[in-house]
């Protein structure tokens, strides 16, 4: 993966807005409905060139494409996949269980939205059956990128199908992991012999605490995350790590999040991910304090951390100064960890939203502090790498 010791990188985790236009065109076609695949083809070319031009226009350094041809991160396998049908019945979140006024809120503000809580389930044998549209996602990529200095591309992990596409087939839910880590395993390699750096989303490592497995005490929760991180690994066989990103959430929701398990954790278990790169939310005010986490279980010496330092689930603007802050603390905290490993201060992921400024810069703001971070980073002997997830695009 890219790395910079003079500057300041910028990325972002992966999905960005489609237009109206688009989010229709899919909704339908994941409805079962018949639509114009030429007029969905040119929309896909339409927002992606969008996406494409105002993430350049931002200034992100490793880009992708919005996945603007997928109807969800995780629910667009069924076009690759086969073996689900039916409907699945997801649990609530204990969020929406506890706050029920929330919970109506959300359904008010997403009337007609993809098929995320009543996804097809798994009724047969999953297995591989079309690297047709991964290819066509990366050639276009490939055609369009070529302004980014680096370009990454997402596919979900096992366990967020899993916990989504319910199993309704296998006899167990290890079983069924295991069967979506090798189906997903074509898809993984598609992205990496396409060249493009991989982005495993698996927010089912913490999200699924208080929604999957919410009926689980934590310490089985615990058990569970494991067999999800072997699918994981399983899945990645024979990609090398320093090709890999692991996306870890709670959800990009702007719910209570009262019942969200703590890093302190989890990060035990992230870290047998067989990854280059974690990245993980700690600007949301739920998870901002838990920067300690990371000295009680530090770093492995060949993973970068990717700290996210924008929440992209409000309306306000982050102030500059204040992002700045985050970075140093994802520094200081990673420096103080790391010991004298030489690798250990490496890291990446800044979530941004709509902050000018330049290839690389968080605005004009406090430019003393932002050269402080790169001393810091220099003084450790690593790489400064700062990447933003949450990247927010308005469509008109």
């Amino acid at each position: 993966m890219l790395m910079s010791t003079d500057r300041i990188l910028v990325s972002h985790v992966g999905s960005l807005p489609r237009p109206p236009t688009l989010s229709e065109l899919l909704i339908r076609q994941e409805a079962g409905e018949t639509i114009d695949a030429a007029e969905l083809a040119r929309q896909v070319e339409i927002a992606t060139t969008h996406v494409i031009d105002k993430q350049v226009e931002a200034g992100v350094d490793v880009g992708n494409d919005g996945e603007q041809s997928r109807v969800g991160f995780q629910t667009y396998v069924s076009r690759c996949l086969c073996g689900f049908g039916g409907e699945s019945r997801r649990p609530p979140s204990r969020d929406q269980i506890d706050f029920p006024s929330y919970a109506r809120q959300t359904e008010l503000r997403f009337p007609h939205s993809a098929r995320v809580a009543n996804a097809p389930a798994a009724l047969s044998d999953v297995q591989y059956v079309d690297s047709a549209p991964i290819n066509k996602d990366a050639a276009r990529l490939k055609r369009m990128g070529s302004r980014f200095s680096e370009c990454f591309m997402t596919a979900p992990s096992p366990g967020i199908v899993a916990t989504t596409m319910l199993n309704q087939h296998y006899d167990s839910h290890e079983a069924y992991l295991t069967a979506l880590a090798k189906a997903l395993s074509n898809e993984y390699r598609a992205i990496h012999n396409a060249g493009m750096v991989l982005q495993i989303d698996a927010p089912d490592l913490a999200m699924e605490r208080h929604r999957f497995f919410s009926y689980l005490g934590e310490a089985e929760f615990l058990r569970q995350l494991e067999l999800h991180i072997a699918a994981i690994n399983l899945g990645i066989e024979g990609i090398p790590r320093e090709r890999i990103r692991l996306h870890v959430c709670w959800g990009n929701s702007d719910g209570p999040h009262v019942h969200d398990i703590a890093m302190t954790a989890i990060l035990p278990e992230l870290y047998r991910a067989n990854v280059g790169a974690l990245s993980i939310e700690f600007a949301n005010p739920r998870h901002q304090h838990e920067y300690d986490a990371l000295r009680t279980n530090p770093l492995p010496a060949h993973m970068l951390l990717m700290p996210g330092v924008l929440d992209s689930t409000t309306n306000f603007f982050e102030h500059p100064e204040l992002v700045a802050r985050r970075l140093e603390q994802a520094v200081s905290v990673v420096g103080a960890g790391a010991g004298d490993r030489r690798n250990g201060l490496r890291f990446r992921h800044v979530r941004w939203s709509r902050i000018r400024g330049g290839r690389g810069r968080l605005g004009e703001a406090r430019r003393s502090r932002r050269r402080r971070a790169h001393c810091l980073a220099s003084v450790m002997g690593a790489g400064c790498r700062v990447t933003l997830s949450g990247l927010k695009l308005a469509w008109p």
